[in-house]
């Protein structure tokens, strides 16, 4: 039997602590010990980016890292990104242009794009198209989603910064 390890992490701004087994994914410790089911599990293997959460600034899949090589860091989840009732400008943008169909996928791309507007604050096209390469969607032809991301950099660059 493994030696369950502790794990401290700071998400959305609140401290969780738990005692878990070294094997255990990020993903199944914000689902079934945070309560945080806005981090999906898709492919399993870090391809669909559905899992992306952000760890300590920067956009990983939750799918392929360790809960315990989350210990002492700070994550952001979907769950973390709207400020109570007043959503991003990214994700008032994904609901204006209809970014979304059934949703699965919608998390994944919002933290991975929110991570992405804080470093490239007037994306082209084809950046934005890029960037998105690293997240599947089967539902949409992510037209759609590329005018949301082009509408919320502009509402971004006109507001002065990413929120």
């Amino acid at each position: 039997m493994t030696a369950r390890r502790e794990v401290r992490v700071t998400v959305n701004g609140r401290a969780y602590a738990r005692n878990v087994e070294p094997r255990m994914l990020l993903v199944d410790f914000l689902r079934h010990e945070c309560g945080l089911t806005g981090t999906h599990v898709g492919c399993a293997h870090g391809v669909c980016g559905a899992c992306t959460i952000v760890l300590d600034g920067v956009s990983v899949r939750s799918c392929l890292t360790f809960a315990v090589q989350a210990e002492g860091k700070e994550i952001t989840t979907v769950e973390g990104l709207a400020d109570g009732e007043s959503l991003t400008a990214l994700q008032q943008a994904f609901h204006e242009n209809h970014a979304l169909q059934c949703g699965y996928c919608t998390p994944g791309f919002l933290m991975s794009l929110t991570e992405f507007l804080r470093e490239t604050p007037n994306p082209d096209e084809g950046q934005i198209r890029e960037r998105l390469s690293g997240n599947l969607c089967r539902c949409t032809g992510y037209a759609n989603i590329v005018s949301a991301v082009q509408m919320a950099a502009q509402r971004l660059r006109e507001k002065g910064g990413v929120s």
